[in-house]
């Protein structure tokens, strides 16, 4: 038997999934620019394997963008196609009704020249992995991949950067769950540290968490081709986060800042590759939070859930910003645009 490695039928592969995937779905889960950070595994599928992917993400921008807290629900989006309770295909015209805004997967719609994917992020994990299910299955997507820029889905709630916990965390539980009912699904992590919340060591900490628990499913890196793909989204879509995936990319490296100089990040050439991971091991090895939300019925009783373990979420940050004098409005925002944008 010398010289066998055993085989871990268990274990997800990610190159497996993305190489025999048909028509993956994959969603940035943080909000904003995170659909950008999608499209570097999209197009990973598309270009290297044949695949038809739909990129999206969560009806959720950032306050410079919307200045309304939260999430937008499904009543309060023009323009989209219902998928599911909790999803929409959305086109270049895709937008709040109220203040006309366009989302970050309108602009992506438009660059693609194809509709992209829109989550309303309101309900809790188990309506949101019913609904994503769902939308899945209309779309004849038999991958979906959870994407999170920065890294902050692993967090356990302490971290001194940590601005925008809430939205990833629901998202992961989602996941977790489709996973569970039987769905080829997939967690991700773009741009390691580049949203400034988690450092570097922080997120390298918590995927050694799961990958010495048997959950890191693989590595990919950044390719010229998808340079040039990820070159064009950043350009279209407004983000800070996924754009510095594509500085580390071209070579740069070492501090540097987002929000106006309000957040910080060291800026390493890991930030170029995307770490895969199963959802299900993830909860359980080392993401608190996203298993501390499991069971809420909605995303603001996640967030209460989140408040009494004493973490401070965007949708905090957000709701105290737009009910404060401007001059503390401005200082909030280094917490509540912590999006992965």
């Amino acid at each position: 038997m010398r010289g066998r490695i055993p085989t871990l039928s268990a274990v997800l592969d990610s190159d497996a999934l993305l190489t025999n995937a048909k028509r993956p779905l994959v969603i940035g889960i943080g909000g904003g620019g995170d659909v950008v950070g999608a499209l570097a595994t999209a197009d990973t599928a598309r270009i290297y394997h044949g695949a038809d992917p739909v990129v999206g993400g969560v009806s959720w921008e950032r306050r410079p963008i919307d200045p309304e807290p939260g999430p937008r629900t499904i009543a309060e989006i023009e323009d989209g196609e219902p998928l599911s309770p909790c999803v929409l295909l959305a086109g270049p015209s895709t937008r709040v009704r109220a203040r006309d805004v366009l989302f970050g997967e309108s602009r992506m719609a438009a660059l693609l020249g194809e509709s992209t994917v829109l989550v309303d992020v309101t309900p809790g994990p188990a309506a949101l992995a019913d609904g994503i299910g769902a939308a899945a299955d209309a779309l004849g997507c038999d991958l979906i991949v959870f994407l999170d820029v920065g890294g902050d889905v692993l967090a356990h709630g302490h971290e001194a950067g940590l601005g925008s916990p809430l939205c990833d965390a629901v998202m992961l539980a989602a996941a977790a769950r489709l996973q569970r009912a039987g769905r080829s699904v997939l967690g991700a992590i773009f741009g390691v540290g580049c949203d400034g919340e988690l450092t570097v060591e922080e997120v390298n900490e918590r995927i050694a968490d799961v990958a010495r628990a048997g959950g890191l499913a693989g590595v990919r890196g950044i390719t010229p081709p998808i340079a040039e793909r990820l070159a064009a989204a950043v350009d279209a879509v407004p983000t800070e986060a996924s754009a510095q995936a594509l500085r580390a990319f071209r070579g740069e490296i070492g501090p540097t800042t987002i929000r106006d100089g309000r957040r910080t990040l060291d800026l390493t050439p890991e930030a170029a590759l995307t770490f895969y991971f199963d959802p299900v091991v993830a909860m359980k090895a080392t993401a608190v939070l996203a298993r501390a939300v499991d069971g809420a019925g909605s995303l603001a009783e996640a967030n209460e859930t989140l408040r009494g373990m004493g973490v401070r979420t965007e949708l905090d940050w957000e709701t105290d910003a737009a009910h404060s004098p401007q001059p503390t409005a401005r200082r909030s925002e280094g917490s509540d645009a912590g999006f992965s944008q």
